[in-house]
């Protein structure tokens, strides 16, 4: 199941949190899934240096009580959930792509980054400063970057990338793979061989999927 949630309020308060310095606004992309992997830049990863804590992340950016995680889980709810006290969520209906899986209230869902923490890192965060780090871990000015998934899935998924895993769900992995790039587009991140590789090669079966996204 695609997902098709808008997070129109959550481009605001990204931009209120500011990179390494003032960042012009850039217009958003679409290329086709071919084109966006040829468009990432190679290089090889290392995970020197790699603590998760760098990643300062499910804060209350626009400080309306609902940290990171609640955000997500609200914008992607297919039934409405009750929100209680402290942006408590309890009830309510989430559908997880990964594996096409409906699950009945907030405890079996992880929010997954796309790109994972420890992934980004090797692929060019090392290189950034910790209110960019910041910035991608809270990411909800693109529906690509965070998804709520069964924890099974993603504690399935970890740290890897398409080379090392994908989602079970057949009808899932055109979806994913739009999702993966256009997550390592907006954040300028790099593939090193492998996952150009294996990227190329799994997009083989996604001709008519396109990539978007606002680079940042």
């Amino acid at each position: 199941m695609i997902k098709t949630t808008v997070r129109a309020f959550a481009a605001a308060a990204l931009a209120l949190l500011p990179l390494t310095t003032a960042t012009p606004a850039h217009a958003a992309e679409t290329l086709s899934l071919h084109d966006g992997i040829e468009a990432l830049p190679q290089a090889a990863e290392s995970r020197d240096g790699y603590e998760r804590t760098k990643f300062k992340h499910w804060i209350d950016e626009d400080k309306d009580g609902c940290n990171t995680r609640n955000e997500v889980l609200l914008a992607e709810a297919v039934t409405q959930p009750t929100i209680g006290a402290s942006c408590k969520i309890t009830v309510g209906t989430w559908r997880s792509y990964y594996d096409d899986t409906t699950v009945q209230g907030p405890s079996g869902l992880d929010i997954d980054h796309m790109v994972p923490l420890a992934e980004a890192w090797d692929s060019g965060a090392s290189q950034w400063t910790a209110t960019r780090r910041q910035a991608y871990a809270n990411d909800l000015g693109a529906e690509r970057s965070l998804v709520a998934v069964t924890a099974k899935s993603n504690r399935s998924k970890a740290d890897q990338d398409p080379a090392q895993w994908m989602p079970p769900a057949i009808d899932a992995q055109c979806t994913y793979l739009s999702d993966w790039v256009s997550t390592k587009l907006r954040w300028s991140l790099t593939v090193d061989r492998a996952e150009r590789h294996t990227l190329r090669q799994l997009a083989a079966g996604c001709e008519s999927t396109d990539v978007q996204f606002e680079r940042v």
